[in-house]
């Protein structure tokens, strides 16, 4: 740590968090107890910069990799918001998007059709029709049923419909189970093992109404093991070998997803993005070449990794429940409503205190508002031991599926999206109110 970032604050787990001598914490180069006093909690935060700053690392990556035959696609599922999808076109990204809702967000604020690939293992025929009214460019093809239809839809408008067809690799990247989207057995994709992917490719190609641009799997979330997109190259361009030599088809697109793994805590690794995706690069290059393949346009699909370091969401203490023998509860104003992940598939987070530092330290349980037993943020932190009613609680690495996975459960209004930039702070979502939960009933 050099002297002016000492003389700033303690650096804790990001660079954009820190800890100021006088024990607040700031995010982003804004004090979040202010914050808090300023917008009430729960609050989510985004570091605006932070995450142009990410957007940036891939597509300077990606030039200096492949020139102009490549495209960071944004997963909007991460985060999925009109002015994440500013930042996105600004930025120069495509957008990955699962549902009518995304592609809708998207081109409510001008993000441009062409670059949208319309994703997801169970569009219906509603979904298809809509994108296809709205000229998405792209559809990624799941399965049969969907190929079909897609195509159908596409014909009977005239079109030729630019697609993807997704197969899946056999790769286990050893990521939670829960977002392991690789193996054969997964519910995405068409498999290669069992000989589907081939005919499913053959079928794509027979049908009117499509025009085949190549390929795409997606081996899982959250991965960190160097080889994992290395072996998923290698399997691909054999497959895109065999189909070049048995149905003519050369592949011009392919798409190996996304799923670079972020810091949660201060023993996870850290991961050089740049360095992995130029290894990538290398390996598909070499990959090509040996087998006598044209190097296809290169896509991937962070969301995770653009925008879990931009976020951090902030409550309020509500009660402190100290069992003596058995367990300290601190309680909060948010919970499982605004972040289920915990509650999902035990994700870790960092958590801190946002007000002050302390002599005495305790271990707590962070419990949400929600009425339910399993309504944890996170177990076993450690928090000042004098943690009291009014205090502020950061959880830290929040911008990735907290928000997007947000519910009215308990019918609790979902928290402001708060973007900061060195200027200063807006609201880019604001916080529902008691009139939001009532809007739709009848």
């Amino acid at each position: 740590m050099d002297a002016e970032r000492e003389a700033q604050g303690q650096v804790i787990l990001t660079d954009n968090i820190e800890r100021k001598a006088d024990g607040r914490l700031f995010f982003a180069g804004h004090s979040v107890p202010d914050l808090a006093e300023q917008y009430g909690t729960p609050l989510y935060l985004m570091d605006e910069q932070r995450l142009r700053a990410n957007c940036r690392m891939y597509t300077r990556t990606f030039r200096e990799c492949f020139g102009g035959r490549a495209l960071p696609l944004y997963a909007g599922k991460a985060a999925s918001f009109r002015q994440i999808y500013r930042i996105a076109d600004e930025e120069g990204m495509g957008v990955d998007a699962v549902s009518p809702g995304e592609i809708h967000t998207a081109l409510s604020v001008g993000f441009p059709a062409e670059k949208i690939f319309f994703h997801g293992d169970g569009k219906t025929d509603a979904d298809i029709r809509f994108a296809l009214d709205h000229q998405v460019g792209y559809f990624i093809v799941d399965n049969p049923d969907e190929l079909e239809q897609l195509a159908l839809e596409a014909a009977s408008r005239g079109l030729r419909q630019k697609v993807l067809l997704r197969v899946t690799p056999g790769i286990d990247p050893h990521t939670y189970k829960a977002i392991n989207t690789g193996t054969v057995d997964v519910k995405f994709g068409v498999p290669l093992e069992t000989g589907q992917a081939f005919a499913f490719v053959r079928r794509a190609l027979e049908l009117p109404g499509l025009e085949v641009r190549g390929l795409h799997c997606h081996v899982g979330s959250e991965v960190f093991d160097e080889s994992v997109f290395e072996d998923t190259i290698d399997v691909m361009t054999a497959f895109m070998a065999e189909v070049q030599q048995k149905l003519g088809f050369v592949t011009d697109m392919l798409n190996v997803g996304g799923g670079y793994g972020v810091r949660y805590l201060e023993t996870d690794r850290s991961i050089d993005i740049p360095a992995r995706i130029r290894q990538v690069a290398g390996h598909l290059k070499e990959r090509t070449e040996s087998l006598g393949l044209p190097l296809p346009y290169f896509m991937m699909e962070p969301g995770r990794s653009i925008v879990a370091d931009a976020g951090m969401t902030v409550y309020t203490v509500s009660s402190v429940k100290r069992i003596p023998g058995y367990k300290y509860y601190v309680v909060i104003d948010g919970g499982m409503s605004d972040n289920p992940r915990y509650p999902l598939y035990q994700a870790p987070y960092t958590v801190l205190h946002a007000d002050r530092e302390a002599p005495f330290y305790a271990v707590y349980d962070l419990a949400g508002r929600c009425c339910e037993s399993g309504d944890i943020i996170q177990p076993m932190v450690r928090l000042p031991a004098d943690t009291k009613r009014g205090d502020h609680i950061a959880v830290c690495t929040t911008g990735a599926y907290n928000y997007s996975m947000a519910s009215n459960y308990n019918r609790l209004g979902r928290p402001p999206v708060v973007m900061l930039t060195p200027e200063g702070s807006y609201v880019a979502v604001r916080r529902e109110t008691l009139d939001d939960l009532i809007a739709l009933d009848c």
